[in-house]
């Protein structure tokens, strides 16, 4: 069923706050050359942690899959430019925690030489959509939109959850962030083309592209492309600017009226989301048989002198992505990875662009002042009047801040994206989402702890249950001894009961006269 009047449903809560994209805004700064050595985090995606596949001093080629990943959810790591691994070791990543993660390290040889790579698919549609899955897992791509969720296993949606509509998420509702509105404006078709790939991969009926109003070039662009590629049942919407409309639970209830469950996922109500980017990826991949090596990224604020987006291959340093956008200015106090809501602080530059990184936000004090005082909560109501997922933020945080886990989540805590309106408005200044975030941390932790306690109980529940079965297998085969001795006995006419006495005894008496033959031999001797 196509959706009718798409964009004409609203979402609740959300804020209107200045976004701050003018400054980037339709500005593209250039590719940023290679540096002399790449660093590439294992982990740059939700799911297992990629595990390498090459070994220090050897030499790989643009494109060439230098670690894998066996589990269902995860992504191949790619080598952005040829070189020589020169380590595979802990390195610091950018992550809230600050701590250091296993990261290749790849010594670039400057001829960026292409390693071989599999043939472009141009008549993808004679093909089974499971071989153009394995193209999109085989080429590393996953959300992004900054969630870097695996887009194989976000389209393998199974048999039992058709798909009716296809969201292509162009909102990019986060303050200060311009680079899929720059893609959109300069890479349309690019983005339309895999937009045709994933609608054959999932199947679905139309295709919703939803971008905020205050993207009008992009609009204009994305509608040009969709005219001109002929492809039917395909939309772009413009929707209303309004934080956290991006968020994908909010854009498909504005698109499509429908409501994704609690604790559930958008395949669950015949919808699958996918970001711009991650639709140009796809493309890329498909189209050309090329992973994803790098990425647009967006470096503003009043902390740089340049502000606008740049194509960054992964692993470049942080600091020199800055660099090429002409370094910081007089004004940079603090340096933020993703925008100022759903973004953190990062206490060094000297970390790598991973698959995740949107933006770069070098902001001022000005932009980025420091958290007043918090206070005590007044049961003021604004936080839930915000919070598009339609929680009670201040249970939530009451809950959370007295470490009941079981509490937070019959509040549905893990419905919350983190969004960051609840603290926006909070007059009391309570950073309500690091309760949750910490909330999340404990309950994964406890969890994974719960699991390993019933491994555990499991295993020994099978070693006691392989104990008993090879104790009964012994008394069996003791049984099946005794009966056969007995069939024998009695066939040969005598009483079992007393041939087995009898055998007894001999060997008892057999027994002492070795005995005695052998003391016997022993006393001679001496």
């Amino acid at each position: 069923m196509i959706t009718q009047n798409p964009g004409s449903w609203d979402f609740h809560g959300g804020i209107h706050r200045p976004d701050c994209k003018s400054m980037s805004a339709g500005k593209f700064l250039g590719k940023v050359p290679l540096p002399e050595t790449l660093v590439l985090p294992l982990q740059q995606h939700i799911g297992a942690m990629a595990e390498p596949v090459v070994k220090v001093g050897e030499q790989v080629f643009k494109g060439q899959t230098i670690a894998r990943v066996s589990e269902y959810i995860g992504a191949p790591i790619h080598a952005p430019t040829s070189g020589t691994i020169a380590a595979i070791e802990e390195h610091p990543v950018p992550h809230p925690s600050g701590l250091s993660a296993p990261c290749i390290l790849l010594q670039v040889d400057g001829k960026d030489e292409w390693g071989e790579l599999p043939e472009p698919l141009p008549y993808f549609d004679d093909m089974d959509p499971s071989l153009l899955r394995e193209r999109i897992r085989w080429a590393g791509i996953v959300g992004l939109g900054g969630a870097a969720f695996p887009t194989s296993v976000k389209v393998n949606h199974g048999p039992d959850r058709p798909i009716q509509t296809l969201v292509i998420n162009g909102a990019e509702c986060e303050p200060y962030i311009t680079c899929d509105d720059l893609l959109m404006r300069e890479q349309a078709d690019r983005v339309v083309e895999g937009i045709k790939v994933l609608l054959y991969v999932v199947d679905a009926e139309e295709c919703l592209i939803g971008i905020e109003d205050n993207k009008p070039e992009a609009i204009a662009a994305m509608r040009k492309a969709v005219a001109e590629s002929g492809l039917k049942d395909v939309q772009v919407i413009q929707v209303p600017t309004r934080y956290p409309m991006g968020g994908e639970k909010q854009l498909i209830k504005v698109l499509t009226g429908k409501e994704v469950p609690s604790n559930g996922i958008p395949s669950e109500i015949g919808v699958i989301c996918i970001n711009v980017a991650t639709a140009a990826a796809v493309t890329d991949a498909v189209m050309a048989g090329r992973p994803l090596l790098s990425r647009l990224v967006t470096v503003t604020g009043e902390g740089v002198n340049s502000s606008g987006n740049l194509e960054v291959p992964f692993g470049v340093y942080m600091s020199h992505v800055i660099a090429h956008a002409g370094g910081y200015s007089d004004k940079a106090y603090k340096l933020i990875l993703g925008g100022p809501m759903m973004g953190f602080t990062l206490g060094d530059d000297q970390l790598p662009v991973t698959k995740g990184s949107n933006c770069l936000l070098a902001a001022s004090r000005e932009e980025a002042p420091a958290p007043d005082k918090a206070h005590p909560c007044i049961r003021c109501g604004k936080c839930m009047d915000a919070c598009p997922a339609q929680l009670l933020p201040q249970q939530l945080y009451w809950y959370a801040r007295a470490r009941d886990f079981d509490k937070t989540q019959e509040y549905h805590l893990f419905d919350c994206i983190e969004c960051g309106c609840c603290s926006w408005v909070c007059p009391s200044h309570i950073p309500l989402v690091q309760y949750y975030r910490f909330a999340k941390t404990e309950t994964w932790a406890l969890e994974k702890e719960k699991r390993q306690a019933e491994d555990a109980r499991r295993r020994h529940e099978a070693r006691v249950e392989r104990l008993e079965r090879l104790e009964r297998e012994r008394k069996a085969r003791l049984r099946q001894k005794k009966d056969a001795l007995e069939k024998k006995t009695a066939a040969n006419g005598a009483n079992p009961r007393k041939a087995a006495v009898e055998a007894a005894m001999k060997r008892v008496a057999e027994k002492k006269a070795r005995q005695s033959e052998a003391e016997k031999s022993s006393g001679e001797s001496s």
